[in-house]
């Protein structure tokens, strides 16, 4: 017969079949909807938000270039070349301390001083709206300024309140709404103070070598094209080679929030994959539940000459079209998650997202949806395929039949090939990706075998006395039992869990207990040369148990390595970052305390001869330099140039004061630039701490200082809310998990209701059947908890002890959880289904047997 005379009969009987709803495919749909929904809405979502963010470029950037120096104004030249260009608007931000008129409190501060043409797109949003004279003018002897309200909540002031900044008086006028351009600035650690470049200039915080970014923003004349912004980068670039500065387009306006959301984006997409991935488990339990089911069918048709491919097609065909109908719904749930996403992430992202129709987030989500199902409907379709009449009528079930045929478990392999060489090539980290496909596949080996060995242990076990014991372990290894399918399903959530909860653990524990510990108190910045001994004093008199430790810095941006512009070498992504804005630099004649050499010799004393520089061990390998290697970095507007004397280990989890870069100390000769200082004092108490900053911010108005303790805590709820988001992402997982189990506890129904009117009719009690069947949950839930603590902690000690670096802990608390949740989903959920298989009338059954 033709395929195609044989497709369309298949697909006729199909549709027959099909007549009596979708009754045992609930969980099917249930899986498959839920994974391309989690696939197809993360990526709409990510890219709904990428197009917010090209779509309001010139607003979210502020203009439509910027041009970043750090710790100088541009030159006359360079400023003539930019006002040439269009309409310009300049800003300058730095970190200071606002303290209260009297003295009496202070807050450090991310301050913004603006000029008159600001903002060039967007508008400036302040409650109550001002014009920009009554905002930020000159009025009885202060400057005007505009704050958020946690500015106004952490020093308890409020309008009309007056705030010193270095050594002007700022009046607050109105509160700080909606800043138009922060998200092109970054995250800050401290509230926004936004003041007029006339009041910053009038604090005399700008001093040599103060930590200062000015920005340049440029409204280029309409009709200007991604052509004319390459070529006048390629002039800049070209016209002023040691200007240092940073050039950014419309076009790449937010790129760490662009970054952020495309990491997060990568994740939740493994996560959905993952999801869908265990609810292929699901898949698998249903067709073969439904195909047990259809033994009767199977079995005329084969009597009355069909053959086993028009068999498969069949039944084929039918999985296809219920696996259609769960895609779609995915889809739909998908399709509206970016509409969902613009109004609840407004408070949380600074950026609308663009609601709309995403077909290739849509596609690729759908895609994986058709794969899963074919790599997990194959085998028991072969199975099914393969079986004789005779048999079908004599057996149980399609259990114990042995493998298909191997073009069906060729096939089934091609597919999950296919789908693990999809999942990395859509990624944008493929090394993540392909780390986290092999470890998907090495789980699921992994659970299969201790699905094989939990069977193994309940056939070795000693005979026990307890009927309802001895009857549960019989359950466990028996033909058609279901502990392969309970391990697998609830095993790769829950280690997927503990893995992440252990992380998330480990990193508090760091953050709120073994870093503040190790830490310093204070760290001072921009401290004037001129200054330094009398700040000495200063600590000593109120600090006298206190370690004191200061050096020099400036800020530098790598240009060059051996001669190559770093925009043109590609280094691995965790080194990255060392090549992207500005680093902080120091000088040293002596090796630093508590510093290891890896590779390499120190600079004599005294040192005259061309530029060294010291290079962090870690970093170095990153980036592939090696001892001899040059670099150059642009330091006030002068590209410096100098040779790898040695590498050294960095510490950075001990968050003292540590540099990736020291340079030999004729290398920056005559260079203005401040001083940075770190306080440790382990005796000091939160009074004393209270104390000592009053003194330095009085003393020191232009000093910034940061108080270990209060960045720590920021970062400890930022690591919170990440952890959440992650743990709710990887919920979905566990949500697919739970109903894999749930369909493996309904498939195997149909089996324990045999069982169960055998065991009755010889005379079990229903309580002796409840205590039976709930001591093989137990176990079986208990095996697959222990699993997922110990491959959960190795992971977990994986990422944190040897990518992050960190002390690793197991944490009982997160061993308890597991155990109880597995226990009271495994046993709870196997009840429900038990209760209904106890309250079949026997003589119904028998007949049947």
């Amino acid at each position: 017969m033709p395929f195609s005379r044989t497709l369309k009969l298949a697909i006729r009987f199909s549709l027959r079949e099909m007549r009596g709803g979708l009754s045992g495919f609930l969980i099917f749909l249930a899986c498959i909807a839920l994974g391309v929904a989690a696939i197809g809405g993360v990526n709409s979502v990510a890219r709904a938000i990428t197009a917010g963010v090209a779509n309001q470029g010139q607003t979210l950037l502020g203009g439509d270039l910027a041009f970043q120096i750090n710790q100088r104004d541009a030159t006359g030249a360079e400023r003539a070349f930019l006002d040439g260009l269009g309409s310009v608007s300049h800003s300058a931000s730095m970190r200071s301390m606002a303290r209260l008129e009297d003295g009496s409190d202070q807050a450090l501060v991310e301050a913004k001083a603006v000029d008159d043409a600001y903002p060039l797109y967007g508008a400036l949003e302040t409650e109550p709206a001002l014009s920009k004279q009554e905002l930020f003018g000159e009025k009885s002897g202060a400057f005007g300024a505009a704050a958020p309200d946690v500015l106004f909540e952490r020093l308890k002031v409020k309008l009309g309140d007056r705030l010193k900044l270095g050594s002007a008086v700022f009046e607050l006028r109105a509160r700080l709404v909606t800043e138009p351009d922060a998200v092109s600035e970054g995250f800050g650690f401290a509230p926004r103070l936004m003041i007029s470049t006339e009041g910053l200039a009038a604090t005399g915080l700008i001093q040599p070598g103060s930590l200062v970014e000015n920005a340049y923003k440029i409204r280029l004349p309409a009709g200007a094209d991604e052509q004319r912004l390459k070529a006048i980068q390629d002039q800049a670039a070209r016209d002023f080679p040691e200007a240092g500065w940073s050039i950014r387009t419309r076009g790449n306006a937010a790129p760490a929030l662009s970054a952020n959301i495309e990491r997060f984006s990568q994740f939740l997409t493994l996560v959905g994959l993952t999801a869908l991935v265990v609810g292929g488990v699901g898949v698998a339990n249903a067709v073969r539940a439904y195909l047990d089911g259809k033994r009767g069918v199977i079995a005329t048709f084969k009597s009355l000459g069909a053959s086993g491919g028009f068999v498969f097609t069949v039944y084929l065909v039918q999985i296809l079209m219920i696996a259609a109908l769960g895609i779609v719904l995915g889809l739909v749930l998908g399709a509206l998650m970016p509409f969902a996403a613009s109004a609840a992430l407004q408070s949380v992202i600074p950026v609308p997202a663009e609601g709309g129709f995403y077909p290739g987030a849509l596609g690729m989500a759908a895609l994986f949806g058709l794969l899963v199902t074919l790599a997990f409907a194959l085998l028991p379709l072969g199975r099914a395929r393969d079986v004789p009449a005779t048999a079908l009528f004599r057996e149980m079930g399609l259990e114990g039949r042995g493998l298909p045929r191997p073009v069906y478990i060729a096939a089934t392999v091609g597919i999950a090939l296919l789908l693990a060489a999809l999942a990395i090539l859509f990624s944008g980290d493929r090394r993540i990706a392909s780390i986290f496909v092999g470890a998907t596949i090495f789980a699921f080996l992994v659970l299969r075998l201790v699905g094989s060995l939990v069977q193994w242990a309940a056939r070795k076990s000693p005979r026990v006395r307890s009927v309802a014991l001895r009857l549960a372990i019989g359950n466990i290894h028996r033909p058609g039992a279901l502990t392969p399918s309970v391990v697998l399903s609830l095993g790769l959530g829950l280690t997927l869990l503990v893995t992440l909860a252990l992380i998330d653990g480990n990193l508090r524990q760091q953050i709120s207990g073994s870093l503040p510990e190790k830490a310093p108190n204070f760290f001072f910045v921009d401290i004037q040369s001129s200054d330094v001994d009398a700040f000495s004093t200063l600590i000593g008199k109120e600090a006298p148990n206190g370690a004191l430790v200061k050096v020099p810095m400036l800020r530098g941006r790598m240009m060059a390595l051996n001669g190559v512009d770093v925009d043109k070498v590609k280094v691995p992504t965790e080194g990255a970052w060392v090549l992207k804005g500005d680093r902080g630099l120091t000088y040293d004649e002596k090796l630093p305390e508590n510093t290891t050499l890896t590779e390499g010799t120190w600079w004599p004393a005294n040192y005259t001869g061309e530029p060294l520089v010291s290079f962090s061990a870690e970093e170095g390998k990153q980036i592939g330099l090696k001892l001899g290697d040059t670099i150059t970095v642009n330091v006030l507007g002068r590209n410096v140039t100098a040779r790898i004397a040695n590498f050294r280990q960095v510490q950075w989890e001990t968050m003292g004061i540590n540099f990736v870069m020291v340079f030999s100390p004729n290398t920056f000769a005559g260079a203005p630039h401040g001083w940075m200082a770190a306080l440790t004092d382990k005796n000091a108490s939160t009074a004393d701490d209270a104390r000592l900053l009053n003194a330095v911010t009085r003393a020191f108005p232009a000093v910034t200082t940061v108080r270990v303790k209060d960045a720590l805590d920021v970062v400890n709820r930022l690591v919170g809310q990440l952890g959440t988001a992650i743990r709710a992402a990887a919920g979905v997982a566990l949500i697919a998990s739970v109903l894999v189990l749930a369909g493996a506890l309904a498939a195997g129904n149909r089996a324990r209701v045999h069982d169960a009117v055998v065991l009755k009719t010889l005379g079990a009690t229903r309580r002796t059947l409840i205590s039976a069947f709930s001591l093989e949950y137990m176990l079986i839930g208990l095996a697959t908890a222990i699993f997922a603590l110990a491959a959960g902690g190795v992971a977990a000690w994986f990422v944190v002890a040897r990518i992050m670096t960190l002390p690793s802990h197991f944490m009982p608390d997160v061993a308890v959880a597991t155990i109880a949740f597995s226990l009271v989903i495994t046993v709870g959920m196997g009840l429900a289904g038990t209760w209904r298989v106890l309250g079949h009338k026997a003589a119904p059954v028998l007949r049947n047997l």
